[in-house]
């Protein structure tokens, strides 16, 4: 498998960005996972598939959305004690595969956070991602809290961005990315588009969706709120 350029991932809305280097342009993946659990922070599921679902019209991208079984995956609270004012403002998604009979030919999997992901039993999304992680060209994550069940035999990686910012390659050649929740998701979405898919496709993508992509991992106002540091590099001075 060709080992493209790692990936530099930030958190709290910073920019994610690839390394630059060449890439193998004549057969970018097609076929995408997203291993859904319940309660999911929904953005990090329908923010990237957004632009990825324009890019449709262009290439040829497959999606599988993976659960624990063709029920409907609910983005409700996690605990009905958590729902303090009885509400009922949930909705849900219809999976197209089970994690017992997912598609064989998964090239990117996605794993979104939110509080399912912290809060809820997962394990079998962990059981999933750990089974079908060798056979990835990208594993994209969101959020921290699940990193170290995520990632199985990582060979190196580095903290570098305001809490963490992990890029590393396994031996299999799976690229590894992680980002923060919600937008910031987006700026990773982008960053790998153009990577992977080219710099017109990000650009042109980003006009659909007329989303300002943030490449300054130091452009970052919410670690500013949270008084998070930055410890990698930054364009600004």
């Amino acid at each position: 498998m060709k080992l493209l350029p790692p990936v530099l991932l930030a958190f709290n809305s910073v920019a994610t960005a690839f390394a630059a280097g060449p890439v193998d342009v004549t057969a970018p993946p097609k076929n995408w996972g997203v291993a859904l659990h319940g309660s999911f922070d929904s953005i990090d599921v329908f923010g990237p598939l957004n632009p990825l679902w324009y890019l449709a019209f262009s290439l040829q991208p497959n999606l599988a959305l993976i659960a624990p079984s063709l029920s409907q995956v609910w983005v409700e609270p996690v605990e009905p004690a958590v729902n303090k004012q009885n509400s009922s403002f949930w909705f849900s998604v219809n999976p197209t595969h089970t994690y017992a009979d997912p598609p064989k030919d998964i090239e990117v999997l996605l794993v979104p956070g939110g509080p399912g992901s912290r809060m809820g039993d997962i394990d079998e999304v962990i059981a999933f991602v750990k089974k079908t992680y060798p056979g990835l060209k990208y594993l994209i994550y969101w959020g921290r809290d699940r990193s170290q069940s995520w990632s199985i035999g990582r060979q190196k990686s580095h903290d570098e961005q305001k809490g963490l910012e992990n890029s590393y390659r396994d031996g299999s050649g799976c690229e590894v990315g992680t980002t923060s929740e919600v937008t910031s998701g987006l700026d990773l979405i982008f960053a790998y588009i153009e990577e992977v898919y080219g710099t017109t496709y990000a650009r042109d993508l980003q006009g659909t969706i007329e989303f300002n992509r943030v490449k300054d991992a130091c452009d970052d106002s919410f670690a500013e709120e949270h008084q998070v540091p930055p410890s990698g590099d930054c364009s600004q001075s």
